[in-house]
């Protein structure tokens, strides 16, 4: 068994590593004491889990428990990468009983066989991957690992994570297409026709399941992929507004503010400089 302890200090609250996995055995099958969060950044890798073998890719975000038996290894040639964060049980079981209705039954706190497993995309794992990078060079405090918990869970991942194990399946494809730029230029509009059920439909769903409404959904995700953009090409802010079908520069800088706390340029700035210490 593997313990948290190994890897921090008594005043510490949890580990970040970012490491590449070697591709040859012999690989290591184990348990820890603590919940393990992975993100594999590059190549792909072998997963043992539970007595189950299995193959990860770029953008697969598994949620391990202490309870789970596992071991990785890089696929030959790949040159799999993962980012790694582990932390205390006392913190998951401080969040489960906060925070129960948006955990019961759900990523760390599943009670499934196998661990939570998601598969990332486009801003959604650009998101993931910013957050988890955030946590490389911070203090390994208490309150930095619960804050970056509940922003994976409430933010990062979004509604949509947390209701697929609930919403009608037509909600989550409808949810799941909204992600292409043809649907969200189109506001809410598209992802009702993509839904393909009436408005009033449409809208009781979505906020029942995923606590927003088709607009406030349809703009996060606008946000979402501004932030890609911003942080990732050298585009016009006014570019990247049309980008995603808002021609009202104004109100553009609203709904990102509104989301992220700042300016478009300011993100810009603070990503670029967080990009430039990480290469160093």
């Amino acid at each position: 068994m593997f313990k948290i302890d190994t890897y921090i200090a008594p005043d510490e609250a949890f580990h970040f590593a970012r490491k590449t996995l070697p591709d040859t055995p012999p690989v290591l099958e184990h348990t820890h004491d603590y919940f393990e969060l992975f993100l594999v950044e590059h190549g792909q890798l072998h997963h043992w889990i539970n007595g189950l073998e299995e193959r990860l890719e770029i953008g697969q975000l598994v949620f391990v428990r202490p309870g789970d038996r596992h071991a990785l290894q890089s696929a030959p040639g790949t040159g799999g990468r993962i980012l790694n964060v582990m932390f205390r049980k006392a913190t998951a079981r401080h969040l489960g009983d906060r925070y129960r209705d948006e955990t019961e039954g759900r990523f760390f706190w599943s009670w499934s066989e196998f661990p939570h497993s998601l598969r990332l995309a486009g801003p959604q794992l650009e998101r993931a991957v910013n957050a988890m990078l955030t946590l490389q060079t911070s203090h390994r405090s208490l309150a930095k690992i619960e804050h970056f918990l509940l922003a994976m869970i409430t933010h990062v991942l979004d509604a949509t994570a947390s209701a697929e194990d609930r919403a009608p399946s037509w909600l989550v494809r409808a949810a799941h297409a909204a992600r292409d730029p043809r649907v969200f230029r189109q506001g809410s509009d598209g992802f009702i026709e993509v839904a393909g059920r009436s408005q009033e439909h449409v809208c009781r769903a979505t906020r029942r399941h995923l606590g927003l409404s088709p607009t406030q959904y349809i703009n996060r995700i606008r946000m979402q992929h501004a932030a890609m953009l911003l942080a990732g090409t050298g585009r016009p802010v006014s570019e990247v507004a049309e980008e995603v079908g808002l021609e009202n520069l104004s109100y553009f800088h609203k709904l990102f503010r509104l989301q992220y706390g700042t300016t478009p340029r300011s993100y810009r700035e603070r990503h670029t400089r967080r990009a430039t210490l990480i290469d160093r």
